[in-house]
């Protein structure tokens, strides 16, 4: 039994739900989502809770029912409230700037890396060179704030590169260090 997959969903005031066989629709104040689910899974709308529950008993499709819902309770957040993601640029002479849906990045290579956003995703960057991304879908917001660290990603003894704001670098002592 899904710990995750039997706990329903609250729908908030202002929130539609469409629901098409595998088809779910989402739609908000922020926007609109829509995802297709497994068919092992079945999804019923009662009030204003959405309940999932699984079209058999195997491991597999009760690893489906746990997902689905996480998946589909993201949408109805997303669609509400929106998310965030902070990334950390750091290092002597790194920089960030945003123009419409280019990020450009100064970070130690010969050129600026330039990084199209994709549709859906709006970043912000501040003077501390913080990148702000805000966006409606966590999952595209999340590959796009991986895609972006792994332009340079923090290394581990002055700490350089981009991070989330909340990461920590295990710092490792240097030649100096070692020699003592």
């Amino acid at each position: 039994m899904s710990r995750i997959g039997k706990q329903p969903i609250d729908i908030p005031s202002g929130i539609k739900v469409e629901i098409k066989g595998t088809n779910v629709k989402v739609k908000g104040s922020k926007g609109a989502l829509e995802r297709d689910i497994r068919p092992e899974i079945e999804i019923k709308q009662e009030g204003d809770q959405l309940v999932l529950s699984p079209k058999g008993t195997s491991k597999r499709v009760m690893a489906f029912w746990g997902m689905t819902r996480s998946l589909i309770n993201n949408m109805v957040v997303g669609v509400d409230k929106g998310f965030q993601k902070k990334l950390v640029v750091e290092g002597v002479g790194y920089r960030a700037n945003i123009s419409k849906s280019v990020l450009t990045l100064s970070v130690g290579y010969s050129n600026p890396v330039s990084f199209q956003l994709p549709d859906g995703i709006s970043a912000d960057v501040d003077k501390n060179n913080v990148i702000t991304l805000d966006g409606i879908d966590k999952e595209l917001l999340g590959l796009t704030a991986a895609r972006i660290r792994q332009v340079r990603k923090p290394e581990p003894y002055k700490g350089k590169g981009i991070r989330y704001i909340d990461e920590h670098i295990v710092r490792k002592v240097g030649k100096a260090g070692a020699a003592a």
